[in-house]
């Protein structure tokens, strides 16, 4: 009896250790105290690159004259005629593709380079053109992102393209958005990002707040993608019902303990 008792001691105090463990892989953060300041990496605001799409909207006083530099928005009326208009609305915006010389063609004012620049440069750009050739003295220019994203997948809440909304998009912003890690993913996160015609890859330990602010990658740039590794208990279940029933190999495995956990107690209850 006194070697069950000391048996059963030693297994509540591997489950103890196991779930320690357990605590330290899962916490984000754990160099972080009150008052702590960690020093975070330059700030890098997106800029615009081949391929990249923008919205780009002209306003002023006068309408008619702000229309001539906005892409025209098409759209079917009833009968099936074609409606053509010059006003873009917040659900209509036209959207101009960076080609891939870094120019978008600009009505009135032709081919302006934009690669390399961030949206208020560009936005400033396309005003002091407008303005300085005397088209429109309050020219208003807007320039917001279209359809640029990172791409996070593995084990996470919701993987798929998270767009990017803002011109500096970090890291933390890219996993908030899908609704964080699973407590099954492993802190130590991927981002994949392209450099000089190659992919390289980064790693960032979300368990260390130094780590994550101080990245090259804590600011993303659009195109970047995020993996996070499952850990080995996620890995072998199955994907049978969403995740919701574990592999046959997990039971066996569980049953394989139990039956030596049982043939353990019974084996010290004959000794005594």
């Amino acid at each position: 009896m006194k070697l069950t008792r000391t048996f059963l001691v030693a297994l509540v105090a591997l489950f103890g250790v196991l779930s320690c463990s357990t605590v330290k892989n899962v916490r984000y953060f754990q160099d972080s105290e009150a008052g702590a300041e960690f020093a975070i990496a330059q700030a890098n605001s997106i800029t615009i690159g081949p391929s990249d799409k923008l919205s780009i909207v002209v306003n002023s006083k006068d309408p008619e004259l702000a229309g001539i530099f906005n892409l025209p928005i098409y759209g079917h009326m009833a009968g099936g005629s074609m409606n053509t208009g010059f006003q873009n609305t917040a659900n209509q915006v036209g959207v101009y593709t960076v080609n891939d010389e870094g120019y978008v063609d600009f009505p009135v004012l032709g081919k302006i380079q934009v690669a390399g620049l961030r949206r208020d440069e560009i936005a400033s750009k396309i005003k002091d053109l407008i303005v300085s050739n005397n088209y429109i003295k309050d020219a208003v220019v807007t320039v917001e992102f279209a359809y640029m994203y990172v791409t996070v997948f593995g084990d996470v809440k919701t993987p798929g393209r998270v767009s990017i909304d803002k011109d500096q998009f970090t890291i933390l912003d890219a996993i908030a958005k899908t609704g964080d890690l699973n407590v099954t993913g492993i802190r130590d996160v991927f981002v994949y990002r392209k450099e000089n015609g190659k992919q390289v890859c980064h790693k960032v330990d979300f368990r260390s707040a130094q780590d994550v602010f101080q990245s090259p990658v804590y600011y993303l740039r659009q195109d970047d993608i995020i993996y996070v590794n499952p850990n080995n208990m996620r890995a072998r279940q199955s994907t049978v019902n969403g995740n919701n029933i574990i592999s046959t190999s997990f039971w066996i495995s569980v049953g394989s303990l139990l039956t030596s956990v049982t043939t353990l107690i019974l084996a010290a209850m004959q000794k005594k």
